[in-house]
C-alpha cells in the first residue's frame, strides 16, 4: 500500500476484533512511530503498550477516572464510549511526552513554545503509527478521552511526565465510510 492509498483509506475504528496482534506487526508500528520527525531531533515520545491481561486493570483504572470526572466537572465528554471501544481493542499504546508539562501546572511562554513543539512532534508520531497500522491491515483509534482519567492512569502507568494520548490497535470489525471533509480551497489560503 503506497503512502497516498494509505492517508485515503485510514479509518478511525471502533469495534475490533479479539484476535492478538502478533508482536512483529505490533513492533513494525511502534518502529513507524520513532521515524516521525521532531523539533531538534529531541525525538520526546515515550511509549507503553498495555495488552493481555493488563487490559482489564488498565479499564477498570479508566472507569474510575472517569466517574472522578463525572463527580468533580459533571461530564465526561465521549469517555466512556471510548473505554467501551479499549476493552474490545487487543492492544492500547499509551504515547507520552517525557519533556513536557502536566497541563495544570503553570507554564513559561519558553516552557509553552517548547510543549507545542514537542507535542506537534509526538503527534506526527502518532500519525506515523496511524499509518503504519493501515498499511499492515490493522485498525487503530486516536483517544484523547484518556485526558478524563489522567491522573489514575499515570499512577496505574508508573508515570509521571506528560500523556499526550492514547492509540488502541486491533484488527477492524467494522469498515466505517469516509468522513466528509473540508475542500482543501476551504482551509488554505495563497498568497
Amino acid at each position: 500500500m503506497d503512502t497516498f492509498e494509505a492517508i485515503a483509506s485510514r479509518r478511525s475504528i471502533r469495534k475490533f476484533k479479539s484476535d492478538p496482534l502478533p508482536d512483529e506487526i505490533l513492533q513494525k508500528i511502534l518502529l513507524a512511530a520513532t521515524q516521525a520527525p521532531s523539533g531538534k531531533n529531541r525525538q520526546p515520545w515515550r511509549f507503553i503498550v498495555v495488552q493481555g491481561e493488563k487490559r482489564a486493570e488498565m479499564l477498570n483504572i479508566m472507569r474510575q477516572g472517569i466517574a472522578h470526572a463525572k463527580e468533580q466537572r459533571g461530564e465526561s465528554g465521549s469517555s466512556e464510549w471510548s473505554a467501551y471501544v479499549m476493552e474490545q481493542a487487543p492492544v492500547t499504546v499509551f504515547v507520552f511526552n517525557p519533556d513536557g508539562i502536566h497541563p495544570w501546572l503553570a507554564h513559561s511562554i519558553d516552557q509553552n513554545f517548547d510543549d507545542l513543539v514537542n507535542v506537534q512532534s509526538v503527534g506526527a508520531a502518532i500519525q506515523n503509527m496511524l499509518l503504519a497500522a493501515q498499511a499492515l491491515g490493522v485498525g487503530s483509534l486516536w483517544i484523547c478521552d484518556v485526558f478524563y482519567a489522567y491522573e489514575e492512569l499515570l499512577h496505574w502507568l508508573g508515570e509521571s511526565c506528560q500523556m499526550v494520548a492514547a492509540v488502541s490497535l486491533g484488527y477492524a470489525d467494522e469498515k466505517p465510510d469516509a468522513r466528509s471533509r473540508k475542500p482543501v480551497s476551504e482551509v488554505t489560503r495563497w498568497i
